[in-house]
This record gives structure tokens, sequence and C-alpha cells, in this order.
């Protein structure tokens, strides 16, 4: 590994003087070796995420919960009204549900391409995005060396790598905010650090207090008027959001995830029935396992950075949760955390480079940790033969969906509604608050419980009965997918 330096990797060449004295324009500098390493690794990363997110779909592995959901929020945006999901209920508004207005900003891109796979590809860009902030504050800082070596374990550490491989979710946003906030902060740009924050209110309810965390951070950096105003906004920004704006719209008229934490709120009902399944296979051990694998990459290193403290927020409301879900390493729960520990990372670390041994050897930890979590989570998914093997029911149920025809209402097994979320209002089979009189239903009988879910076999197998009883046919049934029609 390359010497450390202990200042600025960068120089600038004294300006020249033009004909009569006047200086000459300042000539850009060409990007150095490591620069250009930056944005490569960057965009490798784009690839590795856009790989394995269209490929998951690609085999129809994406879910309802939440690739449908979000495809049907911004198709609304896109379509020029306020966002509803037909998953979630007929005609549900879904600012009751989560404050998310960020999501709009995704419409445009989906008018040029209405798909889901539309949301995967602009996912992956904005996680990828995130890796230049904490990179080039680490190439600044620490060396070239230092920087890809953070570059890849932050790009390819778990938590990403969980959110990139389940669907698509709104806290994608927060993930270049978040970089760009912490990298600013931890060279104390306070002004920047704040500027980057605000807008993480606009991503999702629960990061108002990851801003009060900030806010608080930069006070104790000495911007103490600063940071006590940002705290405030960001209490203020998560209170109204949850007390007055997500009630008002929410046909319940309540925040629909008190539940969580062992209140009243009555609009979380699916995620409940997701959680009841959970139980026995997440135990209350797994939150002492995120918490070290939170950490682990760092070699917990980022405890010695006082930016470690606006993960507390996020760890806090998680683990209060009754959702045995929000305890584990699945799903896009971490993704948020990334960030924070990797910009505490290398906040340690600047703080250790007078010991550059010290430092190389904590690079090497955590590039050998990352490699030993690699195998555990999705992007070990992209040397695996399977996934690049393609299921020849796939084309089966292509088929018959394709005979469904655009503008229908539909309800379709879990699997299966993503694959028709952009041309058709679909609900989900079997989940009670769907639209009770589809035009059409498609499902797939051979489905685990896990891409079944709400029903077991019998229960699915009851409901096409009891359909086929009152006023649905079968169109076809083949290799276990079965379409039914409603009679006229």
């Amino acid at each position: 590994m390359q010497a450390l330096p202990t200042g600025s990797s960068t120089t600038r060449p004294p300006r020249q003087s033009g004909p009569g004295g006047r200086p000459e324009p300042a000539r850009e500098a060409p990007a150095e070796p490591g620069a250009r390493w930056i944005w490569a690794l960057t965009g490798a990363l784009f690839l590795v995420y856009t790989t394995l997110s269209v490929r998951i779909h690609e085999r129809m592995l994406s879910n309802s919960y939440d690739l449908g959901i979000f495809e049907q929020v911004i198709r609304s945006y896109a379509d020029g009204h306020l966002p509803v999901s037909e998953l979630k209920a007929p005609g549900f508004p879904v600012l009751g549900d989560h404050f998310s207005p960020v999501l709009a900003l995704v419409a445009p891109f989906y008018l040029l391409w209405r798909s889901p796979v539309t949301l995967l590809v602009v996912q992956a860009a904005l996680v990828a995005a995130s890796t230049p902030p904490l990179a080039r504050w680490a190439r600044r800082t620490l060396g070239t060396t230092a920087a890809v070596l953070i570059g890849l374990c932050y790009g390819l550490s778990w938590g990403i790598a969980s959110a990139i491989g389940f669907d698509f979710h709104e806290v994608a946003f927060a993930v270049p905010l978040l970089a760009l906030s912490l990298t600013a902060l931890g060279q104390d740009r306070l002004r920047a650090a704040v500027c980057w924050a605000l807008p993480l209110l606009l991503v999702k309810e629960d990061l108002g207090l990851t801003v009060v965390a900030i806010g608080l951070v930069v006070a104790r950096r000495g911007g103490r008027g600063l940071g006590l105003v940002t705290a405030a906004a960001g209490l203020a920004g998560s209170l109204l959001a949850i007390l007055l704006v997500l009630p008002s719209v929410n046909p319940s008229g309540d925040f629909a995830y008190w539940s969580f934490l062992g209140g009243r709120g009555g609009g979380g009902g699916v995620g409940n029935l997701l959680y009841k399944g959970t139980v026995g296979l997440i135990t209350p051990e797994a939150k002492t396992t995120t918490l070290v694998l939170v950490l682990a990459p760092t070699l917990f290193l980022a405890l010695r950075s006082s930016l470690v403290w606006v993960a507390l927020p996020t760890l806090v409301w998680r683990f209060a949760s009754n959702g045995y879900v929000h305890w584990g390493t699945g799903y896009h729960y971490s993704l948020v955390l990334m960030p924070i520990v990797f910009a505490a990372f290398v906040d340690a670390l600047v703080a250790r480079r007078a010991r550059p041994d010290s430092v190389r050897r904590y690079l090497a930890g955590a590039t050998a940790v990352t490699l030993l979590l690699l195998p555990r989570f999705p992007f070990w998914q992209l040397v695996q033969p399977a996934t690049w093997r393609t299921d020849p029911r796939l084309a089966v149920a292509q088929r018959l969906m394709d005979r469904i025809p655009d503008g229908a209402t539909v309800q379709a097994s879990n699997v299966l509604v993503p694959q028709l979320t952009n041309r058709t209002t679909v609900g989900l089979f079997g989940w009670e608050p769907s639209r009770p009189d589809p035009q059409w239903i498609i499902v797939d009988t051979w489905a685990p419980w896990s891409k079944r879910w709400p029903l077991t076999a019998e229960i699915e197998r009851n409901r096409l009965n009891w359909h086929r009883a009152h006023g649905y046919h079968d169109v076809a049934d083949e290799d276990g997918y079965v379409l039914l029609g409603r009679s006229r």
C-alpha cells in the first residue's frame, strides 16, 4: 500500500503571468489516476446493482410489497395526480402511508420507460452515487489506495446488498444525501452538511430524527446555533408528518405504523401479517447480530467518531419495533446505516493518519470482513449459475399475462403483481382490501409460501374454487399458473 499522506493529495501550481503582468486564467488540471479510479468504481457498482436487481425481476422474484406498490405510486405521479396504490386498497392515498414526496422525482424517467425496471435502475444510480463523496474524502486525506478500498468496502457492504436484492424503496434517495452531508460534516463544512441533510425530510417521515442527530453533531463540532436550528427543523418535520400530514390523508385518520411500537395504528396490516410469518425465524438475538454486523465492516473503529451518532435514531426505532423483520439484516432497513458508519470510519481513520501502520491494518481488516460477508448476502447471487438460468415456466407466465388487456382490473399472486403494475390496475390475490371483483385473476399455484403470502396453498385453492363458483371461469391452467376471467 502506498504511503498515506498527512494532508491533501493535490497541489495547485502557481499561476503564470500573462501579457501586461495579468495572471492567465487558471487551467483545470487533468484528472489524477485516483480520481479516475473512483469514477470507474462508481460505474462498476452501478452495473452490479442494476444487473442484480433487474435479474431478480426478470426471474419473477420481485414482490408486490414493495416493488409493485412503488411502481403504482410513481405511475400516479407520472399520470399527473397524487399517488395511490391499488395494492394497499382501491384508491389508497399513499401520502397517508409514508411521507415520501421525493418519489415524484422518478416520474419523468418513468414517462420515458413505463416499467418497474426504471425504478430499479434509478435506485442503482442513487446508491452508486453515494460512493464518490466517501471515496473522494478518503483520497484527499488518506491517499488513493485507501479511497479505492473504502469505496469497495462501502459499495459491496451487506446493508447495500440486502437493499438492492429486495425491490425498490424510497430510502434510496437518502443514501447519497447522507453521504454528502456526513462527508461535509466530517470536514467541518457545517453549512454544506446541513444543506444536504434537510432534504431528508422529503424522503421519509422518520428521517427527520436523523436530521436531528446531524444537527446535534453540527452543534458539537462548533456550529452551535446552526446545529440547534437544524435539530429543531428535523424534529418539527417528523412531528408534522407523523402527527398531522399522514393522519389527515390516511383513511384510518391515524399514523399507520404506531402498531409497530405497541400503539394503535391501523394502516400497516399487511406488514403485521408478514411479520407473523417470521415469528421464530428471527429471534431477539438478531438485534445483537445486526448491531455487530453494522459496525463489523469498520472493525468497530466507527465508534471513535461522533458521526456514528447519526445512526442512532434508525437503530432505536428498529429495535423498539415489534415488527421482527426490522431486527435482522434482511430487506432494505440497514441501507441508510451504511453511509453513516463508513463516514464515521473515514473520520476515525483521518484522526489516526499520523499512525499509517494502524490505518493500513484497519483498511486490510475492513476489506477482509467485507469479503467474508459477501457470500451471505445477495451480491453473491451474481456468481451463482442459478441466477443466469431461465425457468421455462416464466415464458408460460408471460404468455398468460399477455392475454390480460391493458387497463384491466386484476388480482394476482405476489410475484406476478410487479409484472402487471405498469399497464393494469392490479391488487394482491387473497389480500382482503383488494378490489373484490376484478376482471381477471392470475395465480401461481406452485409458488412457495414466501412468494405466495398472504395465503397458504390450501386457502389459495379454496379461494380459486370460490371465485369459480361466483362468476369466474378458467381461461387457462398451465404449469401451475391459473388464469380466471370474469363471466359476462
